[in-house]
């Protein structure tokens, strides 16, 4: 990988790098958790992802800008893009797939506050069942994220791209695509740890010669420390919204008797109250990150599809 430092572009050229890997540091900076309760929160992932958006968005401007037309790009070059952009499209699915999984579930518990409205001994039976189907039906596997962590480890192991010789509007597009890689990488891999259950993470290398590397790893560093110490601790979930749920529907778990025939219920009023209102921000919250999640698709889609159209028109 050339380094950027003493590559002795041309000014133009260099104005545009330089502006590109400011918005790019400056977007690092703002994912920089301000505590550890922001980390694996959905809120923050809809702000990773959005800031992920936008910097998808960044490289298609810095392509116009450079004026280098398609059929002027190393056929490398080309490849490189392409398999990036079919495995963000595959990672995007898993992502998504898991979202929906994670909506399905919410569903469950509406019917399950539903079913607590009534101190009726059948609707307690089925709801304590319900609440404890729950918790299997959030913690089973996804295959399509066990899939996705594979795509991860194949961009991972390919961050460098194709060095470039005598181009320097090529050595800007390469330099601006690693930076895009590292961010893409690093990103979905916490979106994978997410779901997953487990850890997936990279511990990334960036050479002091990025302007925006020191704030990656430093963003990296806490990031990944937070989720590494969340999994030690044997959590049920990683994911901050999830586990306050998981702590509402234990509470109610204990408190509907296993047989409510013969055994009287506690007052339950406050904890399914607690439990319908954190089932609804879950709700808002997974509606919000799965727009970015859509977005970020058609995003990537979009630069795909101009691509192809261009090396056709070619």
């Amino acid at each position: 990988m050339i380094s950027p430092k003493g590559s002795n572009l041309p000014s133009k050229l260099a104005a545009i790098l330089n502006a590109f890997e400011r918005s790019l540091a400056e977007r690092l900076r703002k994912l920089h958790p301000s505590s550890k309760d922001d980390v694996l929160s959905l809120s923050w992932m809809k702000l990773a992802m959005e800031l992920l958006c936008e910097t998808h968005s960044d490289i298609k401007t810095l392509i116009k800008e450079l004026d280098l037309p398609v059929p002027d790009w190393n056929e490398k070059w080309i490849d490189v893009y392409l398999d990036i952009s079919v495995k963000l499209l595959d990672v995007c699915n898993a992502i998504s797939s898991e979202l929906s999984h994670l909506n399905q579930s919410n569903l469950m518990l509406r019917c399950v506050t539903h079913n607590l409205d009534s101190a009726e001994s059948k609707r307690l039976a089925r709801a304590r069942a319900s609440l404890g189907q729950w918790r299997l039906n959030i913690s089973s596997s996804n295959s399509r994220i066990k899939n996705c962590c594979t795509i991860l480890d194949s961009l991972g192991e390919s961050l460098d791209l194709p060095k470039v010789k005598n181009s320097a509007k090529g050595k800007v597009l390469m330099l601006a695509l690693y930076g895009v890689k590292v961010q893409t990488v690093f990103m979905c891999s916490v979106f994978a740890s997410a779901f997953l259950g487990s850890p997936k993470l990279f511990d990334l290398k960036i050479a002091d010669t990025y302007s925006w590397g020191q704030t990656f790893s430093s963003l990296q560093i806490d990031v990944n420390d937070e989720i590494r110490s969340t999994y030690s601790h044997g959590k049920f979930t990683p994911l901050k919204e999830l586990e306050a749920i998981d702590q509402c529907v234990t509470n109610l778990h204990k408190i509907i008797p296993e047989n409510p025939e013969v055994e009287e219920a506690k007052p339950l009023e406050n904890a399914v109250s607690e439990l319908q209102g954190k089932a609804e921000k879950l709700s808002e919250d997974l509606h919000l990150l799965t727009n970015e999640v859509d977005s970020f698709f058609q995003i990537v889609l979009a630069g795909r599809d101009a691509l192809l159209s261009s090396l056709r028109g070619s």
